[in-house]
């Protein structure tokens, strides 16, 4: 990885919701308590459903019964599941500026740059958290962000669509947008989305040095 305090994770395999929000906590604890280095965790989650802590259980269908889980991030119902990379950000604002706002903004640009470096042009909307790209000529979401911030340690982060199963997406109002449909990478003809992690890790450090308006020492 580009910095030493900072540990780049990705997990083979399908990685337990249940599992996945334990560690989380448990390292963002760690950091707070200088225990630990800043983490960002990269993983698959088997099919389920989260629920942020402003969701509406009447957008939540799940015809196929996939399990639910309170999330206590941000946002209303969101789908994980295989082909869906997860991006599970665990880092200090205590050094890096105390400004959720300008965290959520630059994270989204990270992510629309590294998307731009697979060929693929993707916007912010306004009035709406997430990433968005044109398909067949209508907005189409990519991607969603959803936080929580403990201590000025953030968790949870952003999840970006590979080549996951879209009909998955039906059993929910996806984050409480109901007129705008989900695409994927694989949709929108990248040959190979796994390209995005490396695309990832390649803007890591312009990320990090939005954060502060000065590069990572």
């Amino acid at each position: 990885m580009t910095t030493d305090r900072i540990e780049w994770r990705v997990s083979p395999g399908l990685v337990p919701y249940p599992e996945a929000l334990a560690a989380m906590e448990a390292r963002a604890a760690a950091i707070r308590a200088g225990a630990a280095k800043e983490l960002v965790w990269l993983l698959e989650h088997p099919p389920l459903y989260t629920a942020g802590t402003s969701a509406d259980p009447a957008e939540l269908f799940n015809p196929e019964g996939f399990p639910v889980y309170d999330a206590g991030r941000g946002g209303r119902y969101t789908y994980h599941g295989p082909g869906q990379r997860v991006g599970y950000l665990m880092l200090d604002l205590d050094r890096r500026g105390r400004d959720v706002r300008r965290f959520v903004h630059n994270l989204e640009g990270w992510l629309i740059d590294s998307l731009g470096d697979l060929g693929v042009t993707a916007w912010r909307s306004p009035g709406r958290i997430g990433i968005w790209v044109d398909r067949n000529g209508a907005e189409a979401k990519v991607g969603a962000l959803g936080l929580r911030v403990r201590r000025w340690v953030t968790l949870h982060g952003f999840s970006v669509n590979l080549e996951p199963q879209l009909s998955h997406f039906s059993g929910i109002v996806p984050c409480g947008i109901a007129d705008s449909p989900v695409t994927s990478l694989a949709e929108l003809g990248v040959s190979d989305p796994n390209r995005f992690d490396a695309a990832l890790n390649a803007r890591f450090e312009d990320f990090l040095a939005s954060l502060n308006g000065i590069a990572e020492t």
